[in-house]
């Protein structure tokens, strides 16, 4: 029998050598990014709004350790999940980087500040609402039509990786910004919850239709544990209980939503990404994850570095990875690596109906890795020999299959 060490190695090499089969194709895909500040990678710099991480300490743990307009100690996890699949970064669409060649990429359109509904937000003045950053992924396959080709294009969308990270602002930043809002008097709760999640269909299917085949769709993490509400809402440091609700409302209903979307559609484009539970990992237990806090930002201050912005003037902590959340609203970097890492290989506690290993391998057609991710994730450890020797089977089979395909039903052209 195997040690724990010994199947910890296995596992390992095993996963790294199909996965890096699977993600060989993964270096002509494109990635394109919509959502909130947790994705934004820079497109408020180029707008008149106070939803802004342009000065430091935002970026002291990026590579050039500047500001990129990340909302972030370093990357985020767009960076993070380019970074697994091995692809270049996307730049901001607004940037004037993004011209040429860089188009392939793929594009971030992402806005900090912004919601599924048009009026969340308004506060932080000139932002890309949802279905702005729609109509910019319109104008981007125009231009990437006239580069390429319009077929050509088309196809460049289809086979893409697409991330939405919507919801949270929509709460703390519209239904809960103030006592007696206009949105909390026109809605109970659990209605407006099925208001927006009705929203959110909507701008999924309009995805949809603009091509998007493999859609990531993030939920809201714990909204009522940020230490921008901690400071806000609770005097000893307990999660926030009218936010936590609306998160529990919210999560569920859109991995229905999204269930039922796919039905509609006879596939699975959509998939749900539980953000709630992969951060109340860490919220419950940072310890276990290498943090000393999860209550106090590293960044901010007043209660839990909680009130205000991060700038140059607030309370800055010196190492980043023992903090799980960067300033009052937003996970650090190594956060955020905790958080893809569950998007990579998660149970479907965490991603439904498969996680992003699982997609790479099924979009490469590489059966070897298929069955390697789902075998894997019903075996114990101490199975290892047994994975190992049915893994060396099915790559064997994956090679004749893919070679019979290739003699008699390409007739030796694909």
């Amino acid at each position: 029998m195997a040690t724990s060490s010994e199947s910890s190695f296995c596992i390992i090499v095993m996963t790294t050598f199909l996965m890096s089969i699977s993600f060989a194709s993964a270096q002509q895909r494109a990635f394109f990014v919509f959502g909130d500040s947790l994705v934004d990678s820079g497109n408020n710099d180029f707008l008149a709004t106070t939803a802004r991480a342009d000065a430091p300490p935002y970026g002291i743990d990026f590579p050039t350790h500047r500001p990129t307009g990340r909302f972030s100690n370093g990357l985020n996890i767009p960076d993070i999940i380019s970074e697994q699949l091995g692809l270049e970064p996307t730049l901001p669409y607004l940037s004037p980087l993004l011209i040429g060649e860089k188009l392939l990429v793929g594009a971030n359109f992402a806005s900090a500040g912004i919601g599924i509904l048009n009026d969340t937000g308004f506060q932080f003045l000139h932002i890309i609402h949802i279905y702005k950053q729609l109509k910019l992924f319109h104008h981007y396959q125009q231009r990437l039509s006239a580069h390429i080709g319009a077929e050509e294009a088309w196809r460049h969308v289809n086979q893409a990786l697409v991330l939405i990270t919507l919801g949270g602002n929509d709460f703390v930043n519209n239904y809960y910004l103030v006592p007696y809002s206009a949105r909390s008097r026109q809605f109970s709760l659990p209605d407006y919850v099925i208001y927006i999640i009705s929203e959110y269909r909507l701008i999924l299917k309009r995805l949809y239709d603009l091509g998007a085949r493999r859609v990531l769709v993030t939920g809201t993490g714990p909204m009522g544990c940020v230490p921008a509400e901690l400071a806000l809402r609770s005097g000893n440091g307990e999660c926030d209980v009218e936010l936590q609700r609306a998160a529990s409302l919210f999560n569920p209903q859109l991995v229905e939503m999204v269930k039922g979307l796919n039905r509609e559609i006879g596939a699975h484009v959509f998939i749900a990404v539980n953000a709630y539970e992969m951060n109340m990992d860490f919220v419950n237990n940072p310890r276990a994850y290498g943090f000393v806090t999860s209550k106090i930002a590293c960044c901010g201050q007043g209660p839990f570095n909680g009130v205000g912005l991060c700038t140059p003037m607030s309370n800055l902590c010196p190492n980043r990875d023992l903090y799980a959340f960067w300033d009052p609203f937003h996970p650090s970097e190594k956060a955020n690596r905790i958080i893809v890492q569950q998007m990579m290989t998660g149970s479907v506690q965490y991603m439904h109906p498969m996680n992003l290993s699982t997609i790479m391998a099924i979009d490469s057609r590489n059966f070897a890795a298929i069955f390697y991710v789902l075998l894997s994730s019903v075996l114990s450890d101490e199975d290892d020999h047994l994975l190992a020797s049915v893994i060396l089977l099915f790559k064997v089979c994956n090679v004749v299959f893919l070679l019979i395909v290739k003699i008699f039903v390409c007739s030796g052209e694909c």
